[in-house]
Order: C-alpha cells, then sequence, then structure tokens
C-alpha cells in the first residue's frame, strides 16, 4: 500500500495573548514600530464600532453588524494591499475598508434607516460594490483575478468570508478556478467560531477550514487572527505568491465575535457566558498593547490622546451620516444596470408612482 499524497497545515502565531514573542518577527514585521501605526488603526475601528452600535441602538442606525475582536485580521488584510488591488470583503471587515479609501459615513449609509425604516440605499454615495454578503464575493474575486492574469498586470484579489460563507459553494467553485488557473487570488476565511448561531464543529467535518483549499491545489495556512504580527505574516506570504505566479492561497484566521452577529441577534441564546468570557481574554488589543508597551512605544497618556483624536474622527462622520439626505426611491434601481431591462423600468415606475411623485 503506498500513499497518493501528504499534506500539513502551517499554523502561524507570534504574538502570544500575554503580549509576548512566542519567536523572532517574520519578515512581514520588521521591527516593533512598524506595528504601531496598525495599532493606532485597530483602536479608531473599534471606537466606530461602539459609536455605531449605540446608534443603533438609539434608533439612527439600521441593523448593524459589529467587528469587535476581528479588528487584528481586518486591519492586518488591509495593510497588505497594494491600492491597485481589488479587495472583495463581506460585510464586517470594516478596518480593511477603511484602509481601502471607503469612509465612516459609507458604512453608515449602507445599514442606515430613516426615521420610517427606511433602508439608505443607492445612488452614487451609496453603491457599494465591495460590501456583499455571505460568498458570493469569493466568484467575483477570482473573476477579477482571471482577468489580472489574462492581462498580464501585476495585481491579485482578496477576498473575505466567514467560517460559514466557507461551506458555500461560491467558495468552492473560487478555490477550483483558482487552482485551475493559477490566479492570483488570496481567500481569507475569517474563522470567528459562529456562522450566526451555528458553530464550526456543526459546518464540516475538516479538521481546519484552511484545508479547503486543497482540493483546488492552493497554498493554505492556518493564522491567529488575533495577533497582528501572524496575520501580516499570512498575508505576505499569500500576496508574494499571488504576484509571482505562484497561484492562489487559502488563510484561515482564527478570531471570536465578541459581539452579537448583528444587533438584530442575541448571542445569549446559543454561547455560553463562559465562552464570550475566556475570549475576551484572548481579544486582540491586549496582546498587541503589552507588546508596544514593552517595546516603549505606546502607554496610557498616549492611548488616553489617540482615543480622543478617533472619537472627534467618527463624530465628524456620524454627522455627515445623518445630514446626508435620505435617498427617493429610484434609487434603487438608477445604480444596477446601464440599461434598465424592461421588468425592471416598470416595477421603478410604480415606485415612483406609490410615493404620489408619478
Amino acid at each position: 500500500m503506498s500513499t497518493a499524497a501528504h499534506f500539513e497545515i502551517e499554523y502561524l502565531q507570534y504574538l502570544k495573548p500575554d503580549g509576548t514573542l512566542a519567536g523572532p518577527l517574520p519578515p512581514a514585521v520588521p521591527d516593533a514600530s512598524a506595528l504601531l501605526p496598525l495599532f493606532k488603526q485597530m483602536l479608531l475601528v473599534r471606537t466606530f464600532d461602539g459609536k455605531a452600535i449605540a446608534l443603533q441602538r438609539t434608533g439612527k442606525l439600521g441593523t448593524y453588524a459589529s467587528c469587535l475582536g476581528h479588528e487584528a485580521t481586518h486591519v492586518g488584510i488591509g495593510a497588505s494591499l497594494r491600492p491597485e488591488d481589488v479587495f472583495a470583503p463581506s460585510y464586517r471587515e470594516y478596518g480593511a475598508q477603511f484602509m481601502r479609501g471607503v469612509r465612516p459615513r459609507e458604512v453608515l449609509l449602507y445599514w442606515g434607516g430613516d426615521e420610517r425604516g427606511n433602508l439608505l440605499t443607492g445612488g452614487p454615495a451609496h453603491d457599494y460594490p465591495w460590501c456583499v454578503p455571505i460568498s458570493t464575493q469569493c466568484l467575483m474575486a477570482s473573476g477579477a483575478a482571471l482577468s489580472f492574469k489574462l492581462r498580464g498586470q501585476n495585481r491579485i484579489a482578496v477576498a473575505c468570508c466567514g467560517d460559514g460563507g466557507s461551506s458555500k459553494t461560491d467558495f468552492y467553485a473560487a478555490v477550483n478556478s483558482a487552482g485551475a488557473y493559477t490566479l492570483p487570488l488570496v481567500l481569507c476565511v475569517i474563522n470567528n467560531g459562529w456562522a450566526i448561531s451555528v458553530p464550526r464543529k456543526a459546518q464540516t467535518g475538516a479538521q481546519t477550514l484552511a484545508q479547503k483549499g486543497l482540493a483546488g491545489g492552493l497554498y493554505c495556512l492556518q493564522a491567529d487572527g488575533n495577533d497582528l504580527v501572524a496575520v501580516l505574516e499570512a498575508m505576505r506570504r499569500a500576496t508574494e505568491r499571488a504576484r509571482s505566479g505562484e497561484g492562489g492561497s487559502v488563510i484561515e484566521f482564527l478570531t471570536y465575535r465578541l459581539h452579537d452577529h448583528t444587533t438584530a441577534d442575541d448571542a445569549r441564546r446559543y454561547r455560553s457566558e463562559e465562552e464570550v468570557k475566556a475570549a475576551w481574554q484572548n481579544e486582540p488589543f491586549i496582546r498587541l498593547r503589552a507588546f508596544l508597551t514593552a517595546a516603549g512605544l505606546w502607554d496610557e497618556a498616549q492611548e488616553q490622546a489617540w482615543i480622543e483624536e478617533c472619537s472627534k474622527q467618527v463624530d465628524a462622520e456620524i454627522n455627515a451620516y445623518l445630514e446626508t439626505p435620505v435617498q427617493p426611491v429610484e434609487a434603487m434601481f438608477d445604480y444596477l444596470y446601464g440599461d434598465m431591462p424592461a421588468d425592471l423600468l416598470a416595477q421603478r415606475n410604480a415606485a415612483i408612482a406609490l410615493e404620489g411623485r408619478a
């Protein structure tokens, strides 16, 4: 009896939960000072997240998906991309989106609703091709990657999905196409343990989610998503492979959703208090703050000053969001097609008539 193939999934962790190094810093992080601006970006994202939840609780925002606990993964992914690359996230990767030029007010407009409960959608300021649900974005990213290869462009495509999204056919089709055509594609599976109320153990029998890429012949890696250093190194390896023509990768980032799935969810119905409490001891800020403080790069005074600055920046974005006029009903039709199909045109006219503006 012989073995046809043998595989291993490497796991990356450099910063332990207490903020001490598990080994030397990798090539993605030349020195500790390189982490400082990214730590500040993580604080900005967490400030935004807290204020967005407060907006929703006071009726000034529609249902909102918190990114609490995911900041290191999201910011690390965003920091690893070049301006010419394509990023196809789902609905929670605000840290990466901000680093790609998306303004916080635009995220709020995506989730926002007016006092009548109408979703603020449509229109140039509200048309978000960078935010689609579940895992369809993985196929969109693979299509972009194929176009880059056919055109000989030195660009890559990166898509994000959750652990639940990695169970969908869109994800597997993207994996297969990336392997078949050696595409410059990086698929980031952000494993926070829960697909809404479905636990990771009920989603798949695979030992890791990273190994799902093996069937397509992709480079597969698992990383501690609460360790910014590990995220940056995992992305460095995958993006360098993609840019050099070595093909696609699947990276599984292990993190945890510290908030409910969305503000319409109550995670207490399916997660234990002990589980969440343990996750708070492993969240990304504790270790990175401890590491930077020990390196003499951060202290309490700096943090308070920066949080105040973050609050001012986010408040300005919130004000811009609140002052944005509600879009007319036809806006949900006007930015879908260059030439609108007849059936949609009829629906558009009917919607306008219902508003009494025909």
